[in-house]
């Protein structure tokens, strides 16, 4: 991490400072392209579905399928609408690590639901193995 990264890490962490820590953060997301935030927020979503899921190391003791429910349904609505401004690039692996996602829901579910009626499902349509 940078100097410069670190100390607004530091300020924008310091609730003893509200406005600082608030120019901190707004000077860290200037920097930052639309694409870039796009994409990791896509990440963060896929990893959280994935621990609750149950994929993560010591999975079974995170698994939460209604959290992941609401995750996948999120990232599937984000990767959905922002396809077209990222391009195929971009979107494609978002998209492919979607599915897999919903595919692991499905297979977790003791009760799948129908096609269709799966966790983002009505961003994506149907989603089969």
């Amino acid at each position: 991490m940078t100097d410069s990264a670190q100390q607004h890490s530091s300020s924008a962490a310091d609730p003893s400072e509200p406005g600082e820590a608030v120019d901190g953060m707004t000077r860290d997301l200037a920097d930052v392209s639309a694409m870039e935030v796009i994409t990791t927020l896509a990440v963060h979503l896929m990893s959280a579905s994935a621990i609750k899921l149950g994929l993560a190391e010591d999975g079974e003791q995170h698994k939460d399928l209604d959290e992941a429910r609401k995750l996948i349904t999120a990232l599937a609505g984000l990767v959905t609408a922002g396809a077209p401004e990222l391009g195929s690039q971009h979107a494609a692996p978002l998209r492919d690590g979607l599915k897999s996602l919903q595919l692991a829901f499905r297979e977790a579910s003791l009760i799948p639901d129908e096609p269709g009626k799966g966790p983002g499902e009505k961003f994506t349509g149907p989603v089969y193995a």
